[in-house]
């Protein structure tokens, strides 16, 4: 299965995608293609090392958004990929774009949805003080971290932690469920009945 990983920022995640999927033979799975919206973003860096070919799509470069997710969905089809991943992309895709993509776009979130969706959820977390954090593997929809959850997995708040140390403890999270998910797509094992996601 050829998948797009989309990323903004360092690749921590597609990291562990390249590591545990693409270089895995036994996988089946393939990173077909790795789409940033910043040019800086050391994600790409991470994929031509990998020799996965690399493409930027900047929101300036297009005159509005439902233009921009028009050109990401011209390389998703140019490279056949059947799952839209995204890792660490800090972009809302429009409603057009979700719903041609329904059922094949799945995101990682740091937290335990539905709590602390949004652009700050390891700081919301620590600021409510609640004592158990985590990471959320989840469908995207036309919301903001509000699709039908796929899996979680949680991880302990301790007293000492900073928004640092905490992030570092659920990213080792999911470095093991993201994998994880996208293995169980590749297989067939996800039924979406509704809100609810069977994992079969």
């Amino acid at each position: 299965m050829k998948i797009a990983v989309l990323v903004s920022g360092s690749g921590t995640n597609l990291q562990t995608l390249i590591e545990q999927l693409h270089q895995d033979e036994t996988s089946g799975i393939e990173i077909a293609v790795v789409i940033s919206d910043r040019r800086k973003a050391y994600a790409l860096t991470r994929a031509k090392r990998a020799s996965i070919p690399t493409h930027v799509v900047k929101t300036q470069d297009f005159k509005n958004r439902v233009d921009f997710d028009t050109e990401i969905s011209r390389l998703i089809e140019h490279y056949a990929v059947e799952l839209v991943v995204l890792a660490g992309f800090m972009k809302l895709f429009q409603p057009p774009f979700v719903r041609k993509y329904q059922n094949r776009i799945i995101n990682v979130h740091p937290a335990l949805l539905p709590a602390f969706p949004g652009a700050h959820p390891v700081a919301d977390t620590l600021a409510y003080g609640v004592k158990i954090a985590g990471v959320t593997v989840h469908f995207v929809d036309e919301g903001v971290d509000s699709g039908p959850i796929i899996a979680q997995a949680a991880v302990p708040v301790l007293d000492t932690d900073d928004a640092e140390s905490l992030h570092n403890r659920i990213q080792v999270e999911e470095h093991k469920l993201y994998p994880e998910v996208i293995k169980w797509y590749a297989q067939g094992r996800l039924k979406v009945e509704g809100r609810k996601v069977i994992v079969q």
